[in-house]
């Protein structure tokens, strides 16, 4: 303190001026914006969990021999050659 001075902070204005409350249309666009950044940061995050803790949940089931015709599943390296 400076010399007996009391130093008071209010978050309210003193007086007759009035707090302006509304926000702009420029800040109330940022707003949202925002807010929709986080959502889609929230899907990705839980996308990417879902993959880390079961990762060949999205694989088909189905191989890459399945469409040969006329050979077995290990034979397609021979038939290469």
């Amino acid at each position: 303190m400076m010399d007996g001075m009391i130093f008071t902070a209010t978050l309210l204005p003193s007086g007759n001026m009035t707090p302006n409350s509304s926000m702009t249309l420029e800040q109330k666009t940022t707003f949202a914006f925002v807010i929709l950044l986080f959502i889609f940061l929230g899907i990705l995050i839980v996308r990417c969990f879902r993959i880390l803790l079961d990762p060949y949940q999205s694989m088909p089931t189905s191989t890459w021999a399945d469409g040969l015709d006329g050979l077995e599943k290990g034979q397609f390296d021979y038939a290469l050659a």
